[in-house]
């Protein structure tokens, strides 16, 4: 087994993607929202405007880097080359020519807890599906909302029954159950969003990411940004790799910044908890922290919100939380939102879709880093970063993508490399 492991370690730190891929119909949404059974519902209980989100991103990015100059040439510079990594889904629907799904063609969505309104993991997921749905032609979609960890198996076997063509599971804890329906249904190609295994079925996709390079591009931000020396982040639950990566990825980033921060740290029990996730902020702010990464869901933005209201600098995570969270610049404290770690779930959602459109469905790991622009960070936005941070900052981006930083730590647990990780 640690043998396989030490392979797959080497597989996902050398792995590009490969596919190629974003944008119109009208289908119905199913999703189920009550507290405690999955029960579906129309379309207009979806959130109206996510796709919209995805495909305007590239133009809200191109108008964010002309905003950002009076931060500096170099800030400037800096964003043009991080928005190199912001493909909008747009782009990636116009490269496959009109190639449209067959008549009848079915994608459905399995959230982990949380809505599709998240302003982070969930929603990115839902807007990459809702761009390919447009794009593609996809006659019917639906979605379904976990509302707890009882109901993953449940919610599979409900969202199976309209025999679709794909389907998505969204998130580490869904693993096994999606793995298991996989299994017994092997003509039903299966999406797996942060799901590891050592051998796939030949009819899943394990997404992955190498968080550990968005955390580490977080935390070289941070310290470069922090004037206290002491910096914050607030993650999820530490049984969740992804979580563990940006984690660890944001210590080792800051302290290549500087080796002297002070990093604090903490994991929650729960994603969902914003007023959590805005005390433990709190916490961190009254030990001297001047900047707080939440990197965990809800929680995660709930440490955000609150710093950002205390004025001191924030960072988002998974995608751009200046255009969810903070409400594109109309939420208290948007101007210390100082950029977003950003995971392009939704590009890795709508390309797994559009293999399975045109045939090219391929099983196995499917893999966003830093090379292959999956992994990046947000415009600064109206946060006055300074040129000196962006240049900072960017270098690390330049850095990682080439190979000539390394993080230090585990793609497959986030655990520091010789330091009993996975990768040892």
């Amino acid at each position: 087994m640690r043998s396989l492991l030490r392979l797959l370690a080497a597989v996902l730190a050398l792995s590009l993607v490969a596919a190629a891929c974003g944008s119109d119909s009208d289908t119905d949404v199913d999703t189920s929202t009550e507290d405690d059974t999955t029960e579906e519902t129309e379309a207009e209980d979806a959130p109206e405007d996510e796709g919209d989100t995805s495909e305007e991103e590239g133009a809200e990015d191109d108008d964010a880097m002309e905003d950002d100059e009076d931060t500096g040439d170099d800030d400037g510079d800096a964003m043009a080359a991080s928005g190199a990594g912001l493909l909008s889904l747009e782009d990636e629907c116009a490269s496959f020519d009109g190639i449209e799904a067959p008549e009848g063609f079915t994608v459905n969505l399995v959230t982990d807890i949380g809505k599709v309104d998240d302003g982070t993991f969930n929603e990115f997921a839902f807007e990459g599906m809702q761009a390919a749905v447009e794009c593609f032609g996809i006659e019917n979609q639906s979605v379904i909302e976990t509302v707890s960890e009882a109901d993953y198996a449940a919610n599979i076997a409900t969202t199976l029954e309209s025999d679709p063509n794909v389907v998505i599971t969204v998130g580490f804890l869904l693993t096994t159950d999606t793995e298991t329906a996989a299994t017994e249904n092997p003509d039903i190609n299966f999406v797996g969003v942060d799901q590891f295994l050592v051998e796939y079925p030949d009819n899943m996709v394990g997404v992955l990411f190498n968080e550990q390079e968005g955390g580490f591009m977080a935390g070289a931000l941070a310290a470069s940004l922090s004037e206290t020396g002491v910096v914050g982040v607030v993650g999820g639950r530490e049984d969740v790799p992804p979580v563990v990566k940006f984690v660890n990825g944001y210590s080792a980033g800051a302290k290549f910044v500087n080796p002297d921060v002070n990093v604090l740290e903490i994991y929650n029990e729960s994603f969902t908890d914003p007023a959590k996730g805005a005390s433990d902020a709190a916490q961190f702010i009254g030990e001297g922290a001047d900047v707080v990464f939440g990197a965990g869901g809800q929680t995660g933005s709930g440490a955000l919100t609150a710093a950002a209201e205390a004025g001191v600098f924030a960072i988002g995570v998974d995608q751009d939380e200046y255009n969810t969270t903070f409400g594109g610049g109309s939420a208290p404290g948007s101007e210390f939102l100082a950029s977003s770690a950003i995971k392009r779930v939704d590009l890795a959602v709508f390309r797994n879709i559009a293999a399975a459109v045109d045939d090219s469905f391929t099983p196995g790991p499917f893999v966003l880093t830093a090379e292959n622009d999956g992994i990046t960070y947000a415009p600064f936005h109206d946060a006055a970063v300074s040129d000196e941070a962006a240049a900072k900052v960017e270098e690390v981006r330049v850095g990682l993508a080439d190979g000539s930083i390394d993080t230090g730590v585990c793609a497959i647990d986030g655990l520091f490399v010789g330091e009993g990780s996975a990768c040892d």
